[in-house]
């Protein structure tokens, strides 16, 4: 009665390589998605000209700083193409049937980066709440983002793919730390005791840093599986 439902080794591939063509990607592209629509609710609000609003509400201090406003609004304005097309970068499908469209999202969203998001948000680093330590860990996020942003575009231009994969991916890892922040200020205050100042040094931290070693672990087992292949 079972016999149905046994299948050779041909169709068992097949399965997996239609699952890891099309579901892979599909899941990838609705959770691209869903934090795009996620930014766009924390974003939206400034971009109509609000100042009494969310965040900028802690800045009304430093709100008639020139180069502090522009780069704000930079930033944010920059975040939701950024988020988006950080996705579609990382869709192997994308790569492979339409690499016209794979390089041009990639040169938008390392040139975005490189131009305009890491340097907004190295000089909001500098006027970061928090005190120094995570005025510290923002301008230090800014930093590694847009160097790895950089290396990613340089090492493709070498034709190093492993190396220019491994940057993206760490570039990639940064960029999700706009998520990754909003997302621990809403959570850790319902799990532990802490408030106001704490908080953001602790988040200014977990943003980042956890993303970025999952990064270096995807990329370890990456090239663990290269070398592995190579010898057989």
């Amino acid at each position: 009665m079972f016999k149905h439902f046994i299948y050779s080794e041909n169709q068992v591939n097949t399965i997996l390589r239609n699952i890891r063509i099309w579901l892979f990607p599909s899941i990838l592209i609705c959770l691209g998605l869903f934090l795009f629509g996620l930014m766009w609710q924390i974003t939206a609000p400034y971009l109509n000209g609000n100042i009494d609003v969310g965040f900028l509400l802690t800045k009304q201090h430093i709100l008639h700083v020139d180069i502090w406003r522009y780069a704000f609004y930079a930033h944010i304005t920059f975040s939701l193409p950024v988020l988006l097309f950080g996705f579609l970068q990382l869709s192997e499908q994308l790569r492979l049937k339409f690499p016209g469209t794979h390089r041009f999202i990639g040169k938008f969203y390392i040139g975005a980066i490189v131009l305009i998001s890491a340097p907004s948000g190295l000089i909001m680093g500098i006027f970061a709440n928090g005190g120094l330590p995570a005025k510290f860990s923002f301008i230090l996020l800014s930093i590694l983002w847009w160097y790895f942003s950089f290396m990613a575009y340089r090492s493709i231009r070498l034709g190093q793919v492993e190396k220019h994969r491994a940057f993206v991916y760490r570039s990639f890892a940064l960029t999700l730390s706009a998520i990754t922040l909003r997302t621990y200020v809403f959570l850790i205050p319902k799990i532990i005791l802490i408030r106001g100042h704490d908080l953001y040094v602790m988040v200014s931290w977990l943003s980042w840093v956890p993303n970025l070693l999952i990064a270096e672990l995807i990329i370890l087992i990456a090239v663990r599986k290269l070398n592995l292949n190579s010898h057989h």
